[in-house]
């Protein structure tokens, strides 16, 4: 007799979809313009510029280069990325009055929309220097990510990335989000899988060649409590804690994954040693 996990799983693994060389190409486009997004908007990450400046760059240069942001008007969402600063979790609404300040930290996450494949990934700017503890944040939050997309492979289970992210957080004394997760993305910015960012060894859905997901751990630096703001979209810290945040798109692959999100130039973690740009 069947659990009630193992009838979920069943149902999910015939619900993901498994892709073939012309989703993971599409993927790779998609991607690469993603995380050029990122690349280009690195240098005017500094203090006294607006989120909602940093977002009308990103969208020029997304539509430049002939895609087009997902988060705009998704579900009513109002603008083309999303910038989370300091305590923000995720889903940070940019805007012309909220300016960057010396040593703060930021998410900014970006989905295009590019010959009908969705390219989604993000990463931690800084504005100035923070300090010693959101420094580390941002870099266990990486290791995080990477020691997830090591795991992907193949025969290991989605419990497998959760508890690789759960581990090395806890070990640091951060807390994983749970309320938020990675999930399945294509042609469709949203489907299976879900993807947790905590869990079990051998637990979970099996990957297979094929499946297409990402993975984007939202660690905060105490409780992994969250409120959502009245604007309906803004998921910050209970305890008032920084948070920090990185995201890949990746295919799973007969040998392991291929993550199509990685910055072409290198600058896939803070501190990024770019030249500053007056926005």
């Amino acid at each position: 007799m069947h659990s009630e996990t193992e009838s979920v799983i069943a149902e999910d693994q015939r619900r993901v979809p498994l892709h073939g060389a012309e989703a993971f190409e599409g993927m790779r486009r998609a991607g690469r313009l993603a995380a050029e997004t990122l690349d280009f908007i690195a240098p005017y990450v500094q203090p006294g510029v607006s989120t909602g400046r940093l977002d009308e760059l990103c969208e020029t240069f997304i539509r430049d280069h002939g895609a087009t942001p997902a988060p705009l008007n998704y579900k009513g969402f109002p603008r083309a990325t999303c910038i989370s600063v300091n305590r923000v979790i995720c889903h940070g609404i940019p805007s012309g009055d909220k300016r960057l300040q010396k040593g703060d930290i930021l998410n900014i996450d970006i989905t295009v929309i590019l010959d009908g494949w969705h390219g989604d990934t993000s990463r931690m700017f800084w504005a100035g220097t923070p300090n010693v503890k959101a420094r580390k944040l941002c870099d266990v939050t990486y290791a995080c990510l990477m020691r997830a997309i090591d795991v992907t492979k193949p025969g290991n289970t989605l419990g497998d990335i959760g508890h690789a992210i759960q581990a090395h957080a806890e070990a640091h004394r951060f807390a994983v989000v749970r309320d938020f997760c990675g999930h399945g993305v294509g042609e469709v910015f949203h489907t299976a899988p879900t993807v947790l960012h905590y869990g079990k060894p051998g637990t979970g859905l099996t990957l297979r060649p094929g499946m297409i997901f990402t993975i984007e751990p939202m660690i905060n630096g105490g409780k992994p409590d969250v409120k959502v703001l009245p604007d309906g979209w803004t998921a910050v810290t209970r305890d008032r804690s920084l948070s920090a945040q990185f995201e890949h798109s990746l295919g799973v692959t007969e040998a392991g994954c291929e993550v199509f999100t990685y910055s072409p130039a290198g600058l896939d973690k803070p501190p990024y040693g770019v030249a500053p740009k007056t926005a």
